[in-house]
C-alpha cells in the first residue's frame, strides 16, 4: 500500500492542522509540521504550501511558496515513497502567526472536504496515477514561483485539489484537481498571448513600425 493511502486509524489532516494551530505550539520547524503528518507527510506538505495561495497574501507570496513546492512535487513524480527534506528547509522556523492563523482556516476548508470525501474511483491511484499527479503539480509548482499577476490562484488550487485527492484516495477529487490543472493552462496560454499582443503594440508605437 502507497504510503499516502488513508489510514483508518489516523487523525484526520484537519485535526491535525488543528492541534498545531494551537497557541502553545510555539517553536515548531518546517520538519516538525511534516513529522506530525507521519507517512502522509509529502501529500499534506504539498497542500499545506499550495492552499494558502488561495488566501489574501502580500504580493510575491505565490513565489515564496511555490519554492518549496518545487522540491516536493517531483519526489512525488519519481515515486519516492517517504518526504526528504535538505536540513535547511526541515530545521526552518515555521512562524507562529502562520500557524495560528492560516492553518486555523484551512482545517476550517479541510474539515468541510473531509465531510464528503471518501475513497472512491481508486484505480485513478497506484505506482502510475500518482506519479502523473506528481509530474502534473511539478509543472504547476513552476508556474507559481513565476511573478504572474493572479496567475497563482488556479495553479495552487489544482495543486491542493491533487494533494487531497492523494491522501484521501478520492478519484473525485483526483478529477477536479486535473480539470483545475488543464484549465490553469488554458489561462496562463490566453494571458500569455494577452500580454504578447500588447507587448508588439508598445513596440509598434515606440518604434513608429
Amino acid at each position: 500500500m502507497s504510503d499516502l493511502a488513508p489510514d483508518e486509524h489516523a487523525k484526520p489532516l484537519s485535526q491535525i492542522l488543528r492541534e498545531l494551530s494551537q497557541p502553545g505550539e510555539t517553536g515548531l520547524t518546517v520538519g516538525g509540521v511534516a513529522a506530525a503528518f507521519g507517512p502522509r507527510a509529502l501529500g499534506a506538505l504539498l497542500f499545506l504550501f499550495a492552499a494558502p495561495n488561495l488566501l489574501p497574501l502580500p504580493p510575491g507570496s505565490s513565489t515564496v511558496l511555490g519554492a518549496p513546492l518545487v522540491l516536493l512535487s517531483p519526489q512525488l513524480a519519481l515515486g519516492v515513497k517517504r518526504l526528504w527534506l535538505p536540513a535547511g528547509v526541515a530545521s526552518r522556523p515555521v512562524p507562529s502567526d502562520t500557524i495560528g492563523r492560516t492553518f486555523a482556516r484551512l482545517a476550517d476548508w479541510l474539515e468541510r472536504v473531509e465531510t464528503f470525501s471518501r475513497p472512491r474511483l481508486t484505480f485513478l491511484f497506484g505506482p502510475v496515477g500518482d506519479r502523473v499527479a506528481g509530474i502534473v503539480c511539478t509543472l504547476l509548482s513552476l508556474v507559481l514561483i513565476l511573478p504572474v499577476p493572479f496567475g497563482n490562484l488556479m495553479p495552487a488550487a489544482a495543486v491542493a485539489v491533487l494533494s487531497l485527492s492523494l491522501i484521501l484516495r478520492d478519484g473525485v477529487l483526483a478529477l477536479a484537481g486535473f480539470a483545475l490543472a488543464v484549465a490553469s493552462g488554458g489561462v496562463l496560454a490566453l494571458a500569455g498571448r494577452v500580454i504578447l499582443g500588447f507587448a508588439r503594440q508598445i513596440l509598434t508605437m515606440v518604434t513608429g513600425a
